[in-house]
């Protein structure tokens, strides 16, 4: 098992299908979603995927590492705990998880030079505390995966 969740980005094969795996969690996330907060979320998706062909892979691909950055001392400290699932762990501490992953994102929409892509996140970072929550059980099924 790595202990280095680092070193999963480091591998550009593993990258890659890593990086294919994460765009298909965040469309997993999103076809589950409901409601009006859900149609904003998609909305935005469906901007930033719009916006120019290939933006959203490639973001996605530059941040991973800063992602599995934050997620490495949970990880430490999970498998130090031992038992479980990575999912459940991280679920269990939606409170200090959630705002290390939102982190990421809100870096990469301070630096960007995109109007509407900072734009769309603008319109969905104030709901996104939850999106996340939900999503960290699958969060850590994917991280274990590639991990193990």
């Amino acid at each position: 098992m790595v202990s280095n969740l680092l070193e999963l980005s480091d591998n550009p094969v593993t990258r890659a299908s890593l990086v294919k795996d994460c765009q298909a969690l965040v469309e997993q996330e999103l076809a589950n979603k409901s409601g009006i907060s859900a149609g904003a979320v998609k909305l935005a998706y469906k901007a930033v995927t719009s916006f120019a062909p290939g933006y959203y892979a490639e973001t996605v691909n530059i941040m991973v590492p800063s992602m599995l950055e934050q997620l490495q001392p949970f990880w430490t400290d999970f498998q130090v705990a031992g038992g479980g699932s990575f999912g459940d762990y991280l679920a269990k501490r939606s409170d200090e998880v959630t705002p290390a992953l939102l982190k990421v994102t809100d870096d990469m929409a301070g630096s960007s030079e995109r109007a509407a892509v900072v734009k769309a996140y603008s319109t969905v970072r104030g709901g996104a505390s939850k999106h996340i929550e939900a999503a960290l059980p699958n969060v850590g099924a994917l991280v274990e995966k590639y991990a193990a």
